[in-house]
């Protein structure tokens, strides 16, 4: 198995709305940008992955159209998942691993703006039980913060601090949607309030992946992927317990989480609530920097939050400012989904 390492990373700025742009037109800088930084073109890609959902676009197999971003000519060797984009890197990952290809664009995007986020997400729900009460994602992750206050683990100044934490965090983020510290807010669903709750918005990310020698030679100091895996709860609401994380947990042990200390956590938390939950599933203590780059809460373009917390992670690591990360990706209600993958800088992992 070869290593393989995050060697370029690039996002758009994240805003409420896109509409004077495609999904092909928001994210063609972002695959340009990437690609610069590597000085590859896209005949030197040896695959390309990207993640997206159909449900956002309102359309049958949407993705076909951002491939106009790619350029259909030559031709090249591509995949799709319908999920966030960290998983579309795990498929490149496996890719690379295996001796298919040496180089990969991983690219996710997602258009939150033109529907109602809330009630788009509940055809993820169990249509049997679940999705006939119409519960939307707010009022899921309110469940689960009860059950977090209820248990003793958090309650709502707690909850209130994570979210001041983050958005103060995300003023040294250009690219962030929400920036600075913001008031609390009205409850949106009890105990959530405003402040708990990420922005809806638009955005794409992308990044390139290599192997070996080849990474070294595209970047200075390559982000080295030291462990990668993912993990799904039951699907059922009912027979899970909220106020934690196994999935996450194991991921976290399969992908050497818990072999040595990490320095950094790009948790992908769209609420306050849930970062609880990941802290402790992930034994995060306040020696780690949690979400330098503001998170979820500052961000959350669907489809593309999980990719980005990959990419922010990595690009710490790039710039010299960490060296070995943790980062995370979720899908699904109430954590149901988990990804957690190790990033070191190079010589790291002998220190």
């Amino acid at each position: 198995m070869r290593d393989v390492a995050i060697v370029a990373f690039a996002q758009t700025d994240h805003l409420r709305r896109t509409d004077e742009l495609s999904e092909v037109e928001m994210l063609m800088p972002v695959l340009h940008r990437v690609l610069d930084r590597t000085g590859l073109a896209t005949g030197d890609l040896g695959f390309i992955c990207s993640g997206s959902s159909d449900y956002l676009a309102g359309r049958a197999f949407s993705f076909t159209m951002a491939l106009d971003g790619v350029g259909a000519c030559p031709p090249v060797s591509e995949s799709h998942v319908e999920m966030d984009g960290a998983w579309a890197l795990y498929e490149a990952w496996v890719k690379l691993r295996s001796g298919r290809a040496d180089t990969a664009l991983v690219y996710s995007y997602g258009k939150s703006s033109p529907g109602s986020l809330r009630d788009v997400l509940t055809r993820q729900l169990d249509p049997y039980y679940v999705g006939p009460l119409w519960p939307d994602s707010v009022a899921l992750a309110a469940l689960q913060a009860q059950a977090l206050i209820d248990a003793g683990d958090t309650d709502e100044a707690a909850l209130a601090a994570i979210a001041a934490r983050n958005r103060t965090a995300a003023t040294d983020n250009p690219h962030a949607q929400l920036t600075g510290p913001a008031p609390a807010g009205d409850y949106v669903v009890r105990p959530l309030r405003t402040g708990d709750c990420p922005p809806v918005g638009d955005g794409a990310a992308a990044v390139i992946l290599a192997v070996g020698d080849t990474a070294r030679a595209l970047c200075p100091r390559p982000a080295w992927i030291r462990g990668i895996d993912h993990r799904i709860e039951a699907h059922g609401l009912g027979v899970r317990e909220l106020t934690g994380s196994p999935s996450t947990r194991l991921a976290a042990e399969r992908a050497g989480v818990f072999e040595r200390p990490v320095d950094t956590a790009e948790l992908h938390a769209p609420f306050t609530s849930q970062e609880v939950v990941l802290r402790k599933a992930l034994r995060l203590d306040d020696t780690v920097t949690v979400n330098p780059s503001g998170g979820a809460l500052a961000a959350n373009p669907v489809m593309a939050a999980g990719l980005i917390r990959l990419g922010e992670a990595a690009a710490r690591i790039h710039r010299g400012e960490s060296d070995r990360a943790l980062a995370h990706a979720t899908s699904g209600p109430c954590l149901q989904q988990n990804l957690v993958a190790v990033l070191e800088g190079e010589g790291a992992h002998v220190r």
